[in-house]
């Protein structure tokens, strides 16, 4: 493995950046990891809440929202959570990107699908993802497409919004960029590609952060890559050497290449906002 952190193309001639053993950006604080979510949530300075939102005809979503500490209107950054539904981890999540200085909204996607209407917390855990694989895409778009609008329209708010998802929720952000033609951006944490033929949809500008060692996953970058670029539309995908699957959330796995992928990745995720939403 090269020492010198510097990004290199891999073979195959494959536009794809792969990242290997980089420092992380001075003084940039991660977002939790699985374990430490709760902890990092109870010290937090920021205000987050619970909300509810109708996302058309009484389709009323749960949502966790954080704001920032800033003297001006924030930008909506809409936290996408992965197939294990709504959990402390995907609300921590969601307190980093806020201090960051974004608005931060975290729908979860299974508000209603539950026993007696409920949403993640009213499902086994060991039905949550059987649930969320039958969800409807898009009644997911529209939910997600409201949660950025209800945000945007807090008196608080900057009229921009972009998003970030992980696993299944990265897969999810990256078809709201073909879905929402006002979204600034997208970022996609180790979520499989949409289908080729859909891709002329695409409007935002998608980041796709990825373990090197997923390559289930990986498998779908390539032929995105390619029809995005023959359509003149920008896709930035960035492998992480060693990586696995899920490393920002297992920051400890992979005997220390998720932590660097972390350290490498987050940063790359505020530098994409700040780009296409400022500051």
């Amino acid at each position: 493995m090269p020492s010198s952190g510097r990004p290199r193309r891999p073979l195959l001639g494959l536009a794809i950046l792969m990242v290997a053993g980089a420092a992380p950006t001075a003084g940039q604080q991660l977002p939790a990891d699985g374990e430490s979510a709760v902890a990092r949530l109870e010290a937090s300075p920021r205000h987050g809440e619970w909300i509810e939102f109708d996302a058309g005809g009484g389709d009323m979503v749960s949502a966790w929202v954080v704001h920032p500490e800033r003297p001006d209107p924030a930008p909506v950054v809409v936290v996408i959570h992965e197939i294990f539904g709504m959990t402390d981890w995907i609300r921590a999540v969601a307190d980093q990107a806020a201090a960051e200085g974004y608005i931060a909204i975290a729908p979860d996607l299974l508000s209603g699908k539950g026993p007696g209407g409920g949403g993640t917390s009213s499902i086994d855990g060991q039905a949550v993802g059987q649930v969320i694989r039958g969800l409807d895409r898009g009644e997911i778009n529209r939910r997600l497409i409201a949660a950025a609008n209800h945000a945007m329209a807090f008196p608080s708010a900057a009229p921009r919004a972009a998003s970030v998802g992980f696993c299944w929720g990265g897969t999810t952000s990256f078809e709201l960029a073909l879905a929402f033609p006002e979204l600034k951006g997208a970022v996609v944490y180790y979520g499989s590609s949409p289908a080729t033929e859909s891709l002329a949809r695409a409007r935002a500008p998608v980041l796709g952060l990825y373990g090197g060692n997923d390559n289930r996953v990986n498998a779908t970058i390539e032929p995105a890559r390619a029809e995005l670029g023959r359509l003149g539309k920008r896709f930035e995908p960035v492998l992480f050497e060693g990586a696995g699957h899920g490393f920002l959330r297992q920051q400890s796995g992979q005997e220390g290449a998720n932590l660097l992928a972390s350290q490498q990745a987050w940063p790359r995720t505020v530098a994409f906002f700040r780009e296409v939403l400022g500051r």
